[in-house]
């Protein structure tokens, strides 16, 4: 799925990101699925049954409460859609922090640049293991950001992103702990 970015006043960055209805939209299949496949919650979300059931509004409102909040995690959260080399669409405050990038930069970005060459086949390994089993909660491995500063990620849980109707539209990844590397740490 690819994420629409509204500009305001600075062109090259998007208004509150979180807010826009295709972000919102990724964000729900995000945190759905991420549920789906662990039976856990990536954030504190308001159940279902406990929604008012007497507009499409109010759900809306709650989305975008849980968008805002996923942005804004103290946790990295990242995704790409489904393309023959996946792009990334999606990065929270957090992870743009950690690969410091902007979000125009992040976006569109091919997720396998988010690892150096010499790390790119165990990646392919890790994103295979996610789609054969749905999800994963015990990567950790080497990453670089935009200005090549490396890291280790640990303990990351990754996933298959499902739409309403069950179809595959793209992978995620989260995570809470990460360490700097020297340039010669491996």
């Amino acid at each position: 799925m690819a994420i629409e970015l509204l500009h305001s006043g600075n062109p090259n960055e998007p208004s509150a990101p979180w807010s826009q209805e295709s972000w919102v939209t990724w964000t729900a299949q995000m945190l759905d699925s991420y549920h789906k496949w662990t039976g856990r919650h990536l954030i504190h979300r308001v159940p279902s049954n406990e929604l008012p059931s007497d507009t499409a509004d109010t759900l809306r409102a709650v989305q975008l409460t849980e968008s805002q909040k996923l942005f804004e995690a103290p946790f990295v959260v990242v995704s790409h859609g489904t393309e023959a080399d996946p792009l990334l669409n999606y990065g929270n405050q957090t992870a743009l922090e950690l690969w410091e990038m902007s979000l125009s930069q992040l976006i569109g970005t091919p997720s396998r640049r988010t690892a150096e060459p010499v790390h790119r086949e165990e990646r392919a390994m890790l994103l295979q293991r996610t789609r054969d089993f749905g999800f994963i909660d015990d990567y950790s491995g080497i990453r670089i950001s935009a200005t090549g500063r490396r890291f280790r990620i640990h303990q990351a849980t990754v996933w298959n992103i499902v739409d309403s109707t069950g179809n595959h539209v793209g992978q995620a990844a989260a995570f809470s702990s990460w360490t700097f590397l020297q340039p010669d740490q491996s």
